[in-house]
């Protein structure tokens, strides 16, 4: 069973603030930016991203029924904020248990222990044509 709601409530409301000063700039720990789909305000959740191919894969410890996961499925992707690295990602896909194979080994067994059983796999955005990527100067 995944980690409980008075779990996530605690973390909302204390461990994710702490996380959000780091979360961006020290992997596996992650942001992702995504907008409230009846908001239309901006979040940044704190994950953790773990590479899988060319994109990343996110173990969801609360289970699938969350707003961040529901924002960015019906967005079609999110802006990963993962190494000091703005990454845009799309193509959403929840996973069921066959997801535990695309995070790291050592990983594995205490998301089987706390009964983690979805996963959501993200792949790296095609570039816009319209907004090519600008180049860095230094």
């Amino acid at each position: 069973m995944p980690l409980s709601d008075r779990v996530a409530r605690f973390n909302r409301r204390v461990t994710n603030p702490l996380a959000r000063t780091f979360a961006g700039r020290l992997p596996p720990f992650a942001l992702v930016e995504h907008r409230g789909r009846r908001s239309g305000r901006e979040y940044a959740t704190p994950i953790m991203a773990f590479p899988a191919g060319t994109g990343f894969a996110v173990a969801l410890t609360y289970g699938p029924d969350r707003d961040w996961v529901w924002n960015v499925r019906a967005a079609g992707g999110c802006t990963l904020i993962r190494g000091g690295r703005r990454l845009r990602l799309a193509n959403p896909s929840l996973l069921g248990e066959e997801g535990s194979a695309l995070m790291p080994g050592p990983i594995r067994p205490v998301l089987r222990r706390f009964g983690v059983a979805a996963f959501l796999r993200l792949d790296p955005a095609s570039p816009d044509p319209d907004h090519p990527p600008s180049a860095s100067t230094g």
